[in-house]
C-alpha cells in the first residue's frame, strides 16, 4: 500500500532522493562485505599449538580488507550528513527566500555534546542569522531536539555525534579504518538457546598470533567462528560492527532527523522510504517515492548473510535424509529461492530446535519432508 506523503513539501523531494543515494552507497558496502566474508574464502586462517596439556587455536593470517570498502563507507556517511544539511537549508530558504552569503554561512546542522555549546551556537544565529533561526522558532526547536546532548548518558554515542566525527575525520584527516572482528566463538556441540547467552569477545580488531580458543589435548571441539568487519570510531578505541554503525546512523537520519527538520514539529505517521530508483527521471516523483522500498540496504545485507549460511546448512541437512537429491541439485533449488524465502524455511525448522519431545521431533521431520517435496517438484519441472 502506497504511503501518504501529504506532509512532504515539494522543496524537500530532493531529500528523499538523497536518502536513496545514501542507501545505494551502503548497498555497495554490503556487496563488498559479502564478497569478502562469504565468497573470498576463509577470512581467518588458524594454526594449532600445543604444550602437551592444552591445545590452542592461534590466528595465523587475516584476509586483507579491500580498501574500497572504507572509501564507500565514508561516501555513505558524507551523503547522510549532506541530507541533513540540505534539508535544513531548503527549509530555511523556503521560509526566508534566497539567502545572502552572510546568512547562508550561518545555516548548518550543529552537533553539540552539551547544552552550553548549543546555546553559544544559537545565540550567534539569533543575532546574525536568518529570521527562521530565531531562538524561539520551530526550526530552532527542531534542531535542538536532535542534538547529541539530548542523549544525556552518552552524548558521544548519539547518531549525530557519530556521523559528525566520522565525516569530519574522513574529509579532513584520514581515511576510515576497518578491521576484522571476531565477536563470538562457540562450540557447536554446546550451542546455547539464544544468541544473548553466547559469551561475547571484546569488540576490537583481531590480531595475528592471538589465541582464540583453548581445549585440553585430546578433546574434540567443533567450533563456529563468525568473523565480521568493524569500523573504528575516530578518536576512540571503539570498533563497532561496520554495518551496525551504518544502520544506526542511516535509520536515525531517515526515520527521525529528516522528518523532524521537514515538519519542525511532530513526526509524521508515514516513514520516508529507504530507496526508490533515482537512476530514472519522473514526471511525478511523488508517485515514485510512494512506491519506494522501506527495506534498507543494511536489512537486505543481513538477510543475504543469514541466507548464505542457511543455504549451506540446508544442503548439509538434506544430505542426511535418505533418498534426498544430491548437494548440487538441492543447491539448484535453494539458489532460485529469495533470501527471505530461504530464511523462512530455516525458521520453520528452528522452531523445533532444542525441543526433545517426540511430537516436536515428528513435526520437525514433517517440515523437512514438506521442503523435500518442494525441492523434488522444482527439480522435476521442465
Amino acid at each position: 500500500m502506497a504511503s501518504n506523503y501529504d506532509w512532504l513539501p515539494d522543496h524537500h523531494l530532493g531529500a528523499v532522493g538523497a536518502l536513496a543515494h545514501a542507501d545505494e552507497l551502503i548497498a555497495q558496502a554490503g556487496d563488498l562485505l559479502f564478497t569478502y566474508q562469504v565468497e573470498s574464502g576463509n577470512v581467518i586462517e588458524l594454526r594449532e599449538q600445543s604444550d602437551g596439556l592444552v591445545n590452542q587455536l592461534i590466528v595465523e593470517s587475516l584476509l586483507p580488507i579491500p580498501r574500497k570498502l572504507t572509501l564507500v563507507v565514508a561516501d555513505a556517511m558524507v551523503a547522510l550528513r549532506g541530507v541533513l544539511e540540505h534539508t535544513l537549508f531548503a527549509e530555511i530558504e523556503h521560509r526566508d527566500g534566497l539567502l545572502g552569503d552572510e546568512w547562508a554561512r550561518l545555516v548548518e546542522m550543529p552537533a553539540t555534546l552539551n547544552h552550553k555549546g548549543f546555546e553559544e551556537w544559537r545565540k550567534r544565529r539569533e543575532r546574525k542569522g536568518p529570521p527562521s533561526l530565531a531562538a524561539d522558532g520551530d526550526v530552532m526547536r527542531a534542531i535542538e531536539s536532535l542534538q547529541p546532548f539530548q542523549h544525556q548518558l552518552r552524548p558521544a554515542e548519539h547518531p549525530l555525534a557519530r556521523l559528525t566525527v566520522h565525516t569530519n575525520h574522513s574529509k579532513h584527516r584520514k581515511q576510515a579504518l576497518a578491521a576484522v572482528l571476531l565477536p563470538v566463538v562457540y562450540r557447536e556441540d554446546r550451542i546455547p538457546r539464544s544468541f544473548a547467552e553466547l559469551e561475547k569477545r571484546p569488540e576490537r580488531p583481531l590480531e595475528l598470533g592471538e589465541v582464540i580458543f583453548t581445549a585440553p589435548v585430546g578433546e574434540v571441539a567443533p567450533l563456529s567462528l563468525n568473523p565480521t568487519v568493524g569500523l573504528n570510531r575516530p578518536n576512540t578505541d571503539d570498533w563497532p560492527i561496520l554495518m551496525h554503525e551504518l544502520r544506526d546512523i542511516a535509520d536515525w537520519v531517515r526515520k527521525l532527523a529528516v522528518p523532524r527538520l521537514i515538519t519542525c514539529g511532530d513526526l509524521p505517521a508515514s516513514e520516508l522510504p529507504a530507496r526508490f530508483d533515482i537512476s530514472l527521471g519522473y514526471s511525478d516523483e511523488r508517485l515514485a517515492i510512494a512506491g519506494g522500498s522501506h527495506t534498507s540496504a543494511v536489512s537486505r545485507q543481513t538477510d543475504r548473510l543469514v541466507a548464505a549460511s542457511a543455504r549451506l546448512d540446508l544442503v548439509d541437512l538434506f544430505g542426511l535424509v535418505p533418498g534426498a537429491p544430491g548437494p548440487e541439485q538441492i543447491g539448484r533449488w535453494l539458489s532460485q529461492l529469495s533470501d527471505k524465502q530461504v530464511i523462512e524455511r530455516v525458521d520453520r525448522l528452528e522452531v523445533f530446535k532444542g525441543l526433545s519431545s517426540a511430537s516436536s521431533s515428528k513435526r520437525a521431520l514433517d517440515v523437512l519432508g514438506d521442503m523435500l517435496t518442494e525441492a523434488l517438484d522444482f527439480l522435476k519441472a521442465p
